[in-house]
């Protein structure tokens, strides 16, 4: 089992966490502790003027929230919500904080990602633990 995972959680219309939740709580068996981390794009420069002042922070603790919500679920899970780029976000979270296991939800990859890529595919290319990936 895992001491220490990393449950990546994408908060959209289309996210679903419960087959990460149940494959967080098989792999960290009953010492393993898990953290869920969600990852907020930065507001591009040049739309940071057209943006309410407030927002950026108010939409961060929203997903805090949302999060706490999913870690309620796990015994002892805790919440985080980092601002970055997505797939170098979790590989330096992941590092820095002796992560043995990530947990990533992938889709199905359309002809868009054989260009531009996924943040699961950077992950399992760039992670250095075990990376879990979920369909």
């Amino acid at each position: 089992m895992y001491k220490h995972i990393l449950v990546t959680v994408a908060i959209d219309a289309m996210n679903n966490s419960e087959q990460s939740l149940k494959a967080a709580k098989l792999l960290a068996g009953t010492d393993g502790r898990v953290t869920l981390l969600h990852v907020r794009e930065e507001i591009p420069g040049y739309a940071s003027p057209y943006i309410p002042e407030g927002f950026d922070a108010e939409q961060k603790e929203l997903a805090h929230k949302h999060l706490e919500v999913l870690a309620d679920q796990l015994e002892g899970a805790n919440a985080v919500v980092v601002t970055g780029h997505a797939g170098r976000s979790i590989i330096d979270w992941a590092d820095d904080n002796k992560v043995d296991c990530i947990i990533v939800a992938s889709h199905r990859p359309g002809l868009q990602d054989y260009f531009l890529g996924s943040t699961a595919a950077r992950v399992v290319r760039h992670a250095q633990c075990a990376v879990h990936i979920l369909r």
